[in-house]
């Protein structure tokens, strides 16, 4: 018999060894996405992660240590979360314990791991340097999916790529901002991208039968977890500040840019960062994911009256660009279908 097999995609096995004795093939990844719907649930899960910069910067203003506003974030947002997460598991504690590992990664890279590596590199680096080395995940990605599952880029993914990081280098003023580099710290924001690159993959690695809510429950409880114990012992300075801080010309209680960094930006975000991975795959989502920084320079102009300049709005429209060179270049139709013969226990007379 021959079997049909898409080229350039994760090939389509037989199920040996895994209990089926069928020969049935079995497909190593998702095969449907639905783009459109994942495209608006990935921009609001860019839109609600980027709310942390403004709020949690009055935090910052008001004294209060990086490691102690990421913790209250994680920490009260897997309280939110952890609710409606058990709900959705619900008859699925199978599917939970076969993909606990993935949880457990998720949580202790795409959560955990990516905010103490960048909080880390910011000790070290510009905000716009650290956020540079952390948005280079997109690219990291393409050259994963190149090296392990033969997915070469297409010239329009690759100029989507140059478009999407010239982008990033005018919104961030990387280059006429005054930036300052330093090894341990580039190391750091290095950290931080590929904690950001195993978010996205693992967010698409997880069985179909674990929700998202699931997924980002138990990712944010092992990030909670990890990130207090890692206040414990002296990696994250965990000192508190000012019971009341300024946002938006006013003086507010110290929780509610907590609340708001916590349920939008933490318990909401994650959720439909999840969802949007499932709809689009982890490629397109990773570059949808860079209008993070977009809606980060909006919520700064509406919140924190820090109005952008020209130049962003230059590299804003450079990265919409890259977006758009990535989606198409996605959206161009199956790859190129060949029949290959299938020998071995797969095949069937």
């Amino acid at each position: 018999m021959v079997e049909r097999v898409v080229v350039g995609e994760p090939a389509v096995v037989g199920a040996v060894g895994s209990g089926k004795t069928d020969g049935a093939a079995v497909p190593l990844s998702r095969p449907t996405r639905h783009p459109l719907v994942g495209l608006g649930v990935a921009l609001a899960s860019a839109a609600a992660f980027a709310t942390s910069g403004a709020f949690g910067k009055s935090l910052l203003i008001g004294g209060w240590s990086p490691g102690a506003v990421v913790t209250m974030r994680i920490t009260l947002a897997a309280v939110v979360i952890l609710g409606p997460a058990l709900w959705s598991l619900r008859g699925r504690w199978a599917a939970l314990r076969r993909n606990g590992w993935v949880v457990v990664g998720y949580g202790l890279t795409g959560v955990a791991g990516c905010q103490l590596a960048y909080f880390n590199a910011v000790t070290h680096l510009s905000v716009g340097v650290a956020l540079l080395l952390e948005y280079l995940a997109p690219v990291l990605i393409v050259g994963w999916l190149w090296l392990r599952h033969r997915q070469a880029p297409r010239p329009l993914t690759l100029a989507g790529v140059a478009l999407a990081v010239a982008g990033l280098l005018l919104v961030l003023d990387v280059v006429g901002g005054g930036a300052s580099i330093n090894v341990v710290g580039v190391l750091w924001g290095l950290g931080a991208a590929v904690c950001l690159v195993l978010y996205f993959l693992l967010a698409d690695h997880v069985d179909d039968d674990v929700p998202p809510l699931a997924l980002a429950g138990g990712g944010l409880v092992v990030g909670a977890a990890s990130l207090g114990l890692a206040g414990l012992v002296g990696v994250l300075d965990m000192s508190r500040g000012a019971a009341r801080v300024p946002l938006g010309g006013v003086v507010v209680d110290w929780w509610v840019p907590v609340l708001v960094i916590a349920i939008v930006a933490a318990a909401f975000a994650y959720v439909t960062g999840i969802a949007a991975v499932r709809m689009l795959g982890p490629k397109v989502a990773s570059f949808v994911a860079l209008t993070e920084v977009l809606f980060a320079v909006l919520f700064a102009w509406l919140v924190l009256a820090e109005l952008p300049t020209p130049v962003q709005l230059v590299g804003g429209l450079l990265i919409v660009g890259g977006l758009v060179a990535v989606r198409a270049d996605e959206s161009r139709g199956p790859r190129l279908v060949v029949d290959e013969p299938v020998t071995g226990p797969a095949a069937r007379p």
